[in-house]
């Protein structure tokens, strides 16, 4: 499961998102749109469907993408 640490900084990109996006693509999302820092906390993204998500994170290893895919409701 899922847990973001509970004091932690979430961006939700309103926009539609294009799932094919990776690392590159989504951190392109992030500094020019969202215009902050990809370092400091949790970035999620949605199509336009609203049927797939994806949550773009740092840790202490690295950057992570967390993808799930939306049942209905």
């Amino acid at each position: 499961m899922f847990m973001p640490e509970p004091n932690a900084n979430i961006w939700l990109y309103t926009q539609p998102t294009d799932m094919r996006k990776s690392y590159c693509g989504l951190l392109g999302l992030i500094k020019q749109q969202i215009k902050e820092s990809p370092l400091i906390g949790y970035f999620v993204f949605i199509n336009r469907r609203k049927t797939q998500m994806k949550i773009l994170y740092f840790d202490a290893s690295g950057y992570c993408i967390w993808c799930k895919r939306l049942s209905r409701g």
